[in-house]
């Protein structure tokens, strides 16, 4: 890799989920602004007073990103992350 390599990818909050088999489980999903690579990540809530704080933006190693095959997908994410990227800063916690 040359001088231009990078060595994280912002994503933006896209979609907040509650898993349907473990009900203390948050399922946060991170897009790019283009909408075509995603990052998952799945928080477990572990009582009442368990609370982390959610982001609008995160950084993390390309080599987690999965890739939006679905074009509507694509769409969805990269609409909603642009919107996250207008309204917020990285840092809000949301």
């Amino acid at each position: 890799m040359g001088d231009d390599a990078v060595d994280s990818v912002r994503v933006w909050l896209v979609e907040r989920t509650y898993s349907d088999d473990e009900q203390n489980l948050i399922i946060l999903t991170y897009a790019t602004p283009e909408g075509d690579r995603y990052y998952r990540k799945e928080r477990a809530l572990t009582s009442f007073g368990d609370v982390r704080d959610t982001t609008a933006a995160v950084a993390v190693d390309p080599g987690n990103l999965g890739t939006v095959d679905d074009v509507d997908q694509q769409e969805q994410y990269a609409t909603e992350a642009q919107r996250m990227r207008e309204v917020h800063e990285s840092s809000d916690v949301i």
